[in-house]
């Protein structure tokens, strides 16, 4: 078919390529800043990565971080919990599951709240793990991948053991694509129920007060030398504005606890002028 009209075809080409930006919140910022957070970071290796949709903009700390993929460690709670919930793994955040210390020996480290029974609300807020490898193990593989997939989590890779590929094994996520995936849940993108959208996001506060809220998930790993892997992702309520995070931090214990995580990420909040 000849075009007798070219400005035509350009404007075609416009409409349809500004489609695909307006559809990215990534690519289509109004603003992309990186911000220097060397005040609050210190010494500390880490990365931060912000999106703001009321401006269509997103922040980071260490941009080479934010790209990188690490295991999610107990973040990947909050997939694990969508799932469950709406396989049927687990009916609703209020049945309870039974320890079983043949099968999940205690270890020293362990919290008392580790070693009794948790619903979905109790083992989220004490991020017990055997609790949530269980429901792996109910999810199953099929299941698990067909989700991962559908929810664009990072690498989906579960090859590490289907009651524990997020724990320093072959699952892997970056800052930002954490924070893609809270914004997708947020907006409920996901295509998940809304019951269940709505018992994962009441059971993810972490923290509320007269002026905001934050939803959030702390995930800890190893690491040699005495350091941990520490991520802090969920997203902050201030009036009628959400604004979405993911804090990835590498150091020794007092320098990365998830005390210290969200303690940073209120400070960088401050900083930003949105606390």
């Amino acid at each position: 078919m000849k075009i007798k009209h070219p400005l035509v075809f350009i404007g075609l080409f416009i409409t349809i390529f500004l489609s695909i930006l307006l559809n990215n919140p990534f690519v289509a910022s109004s603003q992309a800043n990186i911000t220097d957070l060397s005040r609050i970071f210190g010494n500390t290796t880490g990365a931060f990565f912000l999106y703001n949709p009321q401006n269509n903009q997103y922040i980071y700390y260490n941009e080479e971080r934010c790209e990188q993929e690490f295991p999610p460690m107990s973040t990947f709670k909050i997939p694990n919990s969508i799932i469950s919930l709406e396989t049927g793994a687990i009916a609703d955040e209020t049945i309870t599951v039974s320890y079983d210390p043949q099968k999940y020996p205690s270890e020293d480290w362990w919290f008392p709240e580790w070693k009794q029974e948790n619903n979905l609300r109790s083992a989220l807020k004490y991020s017990v793990v055997w609790f949530y490898r269980e429901l792996a193990l109910k999810v199953g593989a099929a299941n698990m991948k067909k989700y991962l997939a559908h929810f664009q989590y990072g690498n989906q890779d579960i090859s590490g053991g289907i009651d524990k590929f997020w724990l320093s094994s072959s699952l892997k996520i970056s800052p930002k694509e954490q924070v893609e995936f809270l914004r997708k849940f947020y907006n409920n993108e996901l295509l998940v129920s809304k019951r269940t959208a709505d018992i994962v996001k009441d059971i993810l506060v972490l923290e509320e007060t007269d002026t905001y809220k934050i939803s959030a998930k702390t995930g800890t790993g190893f690491l040699e030398d005495d350091k941990i892997l520490g991520w802090l992702v969920g997203y902050l309520e201030k009036s009628d504005d959400v604004y979405f995070f993911a804090l990835n931090l590498e150091g020794k214990q007092d320098e990365a606890s998830g005390k210290k995580r969200l303690e940073m990420t209120k400070q960088i909040f401050t900083q930003l002028g949105i606390l």
